[in-house]
Formats: C-alpha cells, structure tokens, sequence
C-alpha cells in the first residue's frame, strides 16, 4: 500500500462517494489498473455515462485522490510512459541469484506449437505481460496497424522458431493469440496481421494463424461493456456498421479478471501441460545445481 499524502484537498460529499467506489473496484483486482480501465468499470456498473466529459472528470478525480492520500498510488499505473531503467546489483552474489533466478529453458521444447501473445493497445501490456512471462513467449504490442519494419521483423522470429525446430525434429505451427479492439480497425486486424506476415514467409512452408481471442460480439453480449460510436472517419466504417451496427468497444472496457481468464483459457488449448511442467521441473532442479555451485560466491 502506498496511500502518502501530497495535497490537502476539500472534496465534495459526491466526490467523496465517488472515491469510495474507486476504491472499492480496486480492491477487487490483484493487479494494478489503468485510468482508463476504472472508468470503464464505472461505466460498465451504471455509476457514470460514457462520454468524454464523464471521463475526463474521473481521470482528474482519480489524480486528486492519489495527491490527497485517499486513494493507493501503487494501484494505478501509466503504461505508455515506462522509464528505461539501468540494471544494478548490490554485489556479486545479488548478481548471481538475479542470474538463477532468470534462467529459462525453452518451456515449448516438445511442444506442436510456436505461440505469440498480440494485444492492440500499448495500455494493456501491463495487464498481459505477467501471462506472456508465465507461458513463457513473445508478447507484442502492435499499436493498429504494424509498420512494415515490426511485421518483417515478427515474420523472422517466426521463421527463425520454425526452422529452429525443423532441425531438432520437429515442426511446430506458428499461432499469434490476439487481442484488439470491436471497431472497424479493430475488426480487420486479425486479416491484416496475418495476411502481412504470410507475405513475408511465402516461399517457407511455414503459414502462420491468427486467433482472435477478443473483443468478440460474443463476449460483449456476455459482459456488456459500454459501447462507444463506431468511427465513421475509417474507411472500413461502412462495411462495420453494416454487419454490427453504428456502436463499437473498446478491449479496455473488459473486465481485467475476464481478459486473463480469455488468455489462459486459450493457452490451455495450444499447450501440453505435461510437457510444459517437465521443462519447469528440469528448470527448477538446474537453478538448486547452479545455487549449490554459488555458493562461495559473495
């Protein structure tokens, strides 16, 4: 917790209740939110109507309410404006368990196949970076439509894993999970991005599929997230609105809880377990090895 105060401010009755309510969606998450992400669960819950004014009020609210000491700072992050931080250590054995600790086999060894996690929007990277850790594979941030650079650069990691395990035997198939927007753009990604990187691996026998694990309509008839207008400055906006309508959602407006759900369900079926927790186990016995080996080191 990290609730210090900076500010001494007198809110209203109203802002007071509405600070308690930030806080109470807050305490339901093991994670830290967006701004964004709360606004939305205000809107999804009835509290607020989903317009720009309404979300500009609760972004400023949620900021004086941090400044004030009401409201924990750890529990709210910015993620498109990380710091590049140095690495350091304490000392050399700091170093060596930061070495332990970090070393990986490739969990996929064994596996059919060879899985990237995409997700759309830059804020949502926080959200999904601890999964991409835990299954142990590429996370990638394709901020609408890749440049041609990010999508060369994708098909090569992907040429690069297949015919890596083409030459220990096996051939593994290439799937991007992927997470976007229901928006007109948003919509045609999951063709873009896989047409884009067949076109960089024609001649491989390597083809590469695309998953569209949200936004689904089936998802926002399930949860209801609150919509927006769809936008009719997009070239793609006649054939959207056509097929759902003049409304659109965004994939922040997903319940953190459910959007994690979605991933480790998909994960489930493009993994073997069995296989996966092998790996662990031969990891987990080489770092007792490597922590036995250190053990002079200080």
């Amino acid at each position: 917790m990290s609730n210090e105060t900076y500010r001494e401010t007198n809110f209203r009755p109203d802002s007071l209740a509405r600070i308690v309510r930030i806080n109470e969606i807050l305490s339901e998450y093991d994670q830290k939110l967006t701004a964004r992400q709360v606004y939305y669960q205000f809107v999804s819950r009835g509290w607020l109507e989903n317009t720009e004014r309404s979300y500009k009020g609760l972004t400023s609210l949620l900021t004086d309410a941090r400044y004030a000491g009401l409201v924990d700072w750890e529990a709210i992050e910015d993620r498109g404006r990380a710091p590049a931080i140095p690495l350091e250590f304490r000392d050399l054995a700091h170093r060596v368990e930061s070495a332990i600790e970090n070393y990986r086999l490739d969990r996929w060894e064994g596996q059919e196949n060879y899985v990237e996690l995409w997700v759309e929007k830059q804020a949502l990277a926080g959200v999904l970076a601890p999964l991409a850790r835990k299954f142990h594979v590429t996370l990638m941030v394709n901020k609408g439509y890749s440049s041609a650079s990010a999508m060369k650069d994708a098909a090569e990691r992907i040429r690069f894993a297949y015919n890596d395990a083409v030459d220990a035997g096996q051939a593994k198939m290439p799937i991007i999970l992927y997470l976007g927007d229901h928006d007109p753009s948003g919509e045609d990604m999951v063709r873009d991005i896989e047409d884009r990187l067949n076109e960089f691996l024609a001649g491989d026998t390597v083809e590469v599929e695309v998953r569209e694990l949200a936004l689904t309509m089936a998802q926002i008839r399930k949860f209801n997230p609150p919509p927006n207008p769809a936008k009719v400055t997009d070239s793609r906006a006649a054939a959207y609105i056509a097929k759902y309508g003049p409304q659109s959602w965004e994939l922040d407006a997903l319940p953190p809880r459910e959007l994690n759900r979605i991933v480790e369900r998909a994960f489930a079926g493009v993994l073997d377990l069995d296989k996966y927790n092998a790996v662990i186990k031969r990891e987990e016995a080489d770092k007792a090895k490597l922590r036995k080996a250190a053990g002079g080191v200080k």
